[in-house]
C-alpha cells in the first residue's frame, strides 16, 4: 500500500522514527557493515522501500539509487539481485530514472541480463522497460541486447515470467522502431 504523510504519522506512532531518519539509519548500517549477509538484508529492505512513491524523494536525498548501482558491481549475486530489484521498483518514476541514467547505470543494468539468478533477470527486464526512452534508446536497443531479449521472449515454455516481460519490452520499444 502506498503511503502519504497522514498514514505515515499513524503508522510511525508516538515513538517511531520518521521515515527519512529510518532510511538514513539503514544507509549508515550498510556503509558500516562488514558482513555480506547484513548488507544483503539492508539492500533488500531498501529495495522494499523503493516501491512506494512516498519514499522516492528520501531515496534520492540519501543516494540510495547510487548505492543500488554500486551493488551491481559486486560479485555477491544476492546483493546484485536485491539491488536491481530496488532499481526496478524505483525506476518507473521519471526523477529516479534520470538519476540512474545520469549515474551511467544503464550499462550496469544491462550486464544483469546475463545473471544466472532468475529474479535478477526479471528485475533487469522490468528496469530496462521503464528506462528505455528517446535518450537511452540507442544504448539499450543495441542489436545484442535486443537479441538477448528476443531469446527471453521465445523461452515461454521454460519461463513464462521472462517471456512475458521480454515480450512487453519488445512490443513497446522494438516494435516502435519498425
Amino acid at each position: 500500500m502506498f503511503t502519504n504523510d497522514q498514514r505515515q504519522k499513524e503508522r510511525t506512532g508516538k515513538y517511531g522514527s520518521p521515515r527519512l531518519e529510518y532510511l538514513q539509519e539503514l544507509v549508515t548500517q550498510f556503509q558500516n557493515a562488514t558482513s555480506e549477509e547484513i548488507k544483503e538484508k539492508i539492500v533488500a529492505n531498501l529495495g522494499n522501500f523503493a516501491y512506494d512513491p512516498y519514499n522516492y524523494t528520501f531515496l534520492r536525498q540519501l543516494n540510495v539509487l547510487e548505492l543500488f548501482l554500486d551493488c551491481l558491481t559486486e560479485p555477491n549475486e544476492r546483493l546484485v539481485e536485491f539491488a536491481i530489484g530496488g532499481i526496478c521498483n524505483a525506476c518507473a518514476d521519471a526523477a529516479n530514472a534520470e538519476v540512474i541514467i545520469q549515474c551511467d547505470g544503464i550499462p550496469l543494468i544491462i550486464q544483469c541480463l546475463s545473471s544466472p539468478v532468475r529474479n535478477t533477470v526479471s528485475y533487469t527486464l522490468g528496469s530496462l522497460y521503464y528506462l528505455c526512452n528517446a535518450t537511452t534508446r540507442d544504448e539499450i536497443l543495441r542489436p545484442e541486447i535486443v537479441d538477448a531479449i528476443k531469446r527471453f521472449a521465445a523461452a515461454g515454455a521454460v519461463n513464462v515470467g521472462f517471456s512475458n516481460l521480454a515480450q512487453a519490452f519488445l512490443d513497446k520499444h522494438v516494435s516502435e522502431l519498425n
